[in-house]
């Protein structure tokens, strides 16, 4: 069981051992881990504290979902469209 109260988009880096995440549905969360196992433990402490400094602070806090998606997008190759000189 996930645990998580919110969305979850959890994506590739360039480094093989690094993954990025952050929720769409919680603004200003992000963070990363070296697994994609390490982004779910690592998101579901996060969004608590994250939730914890909103509400410290006297913002808006979103309404937590039933149905939270955890999402994984793969790293997008740039290509260089920069022509090498002959």
């Amino acid at each position: 069981m996930l645990d998580l109260k919110y969305s979850l988009v959890i994506e590739e880096t360039a480094e093989p051992t690094y993954f990025g995440f952050y929720s769409p549905d919680l603004e200003g969360f992000t963070g990363g881990g070296h697994s994609v196992e390490d982004c779910l433990y690592q998101a579901r402490w996060g969004m608590q504290e994250h939730v914890a400094l909103l509400r410290e602070r006297g913002l808006p806090v979103p309404t937590s979902t039933n149905d939270p998606q955890v999402i994984f997008r793969t790293a997008r190759r740039m290509e260089s469209h920069i022509k090498e000189p002959d």
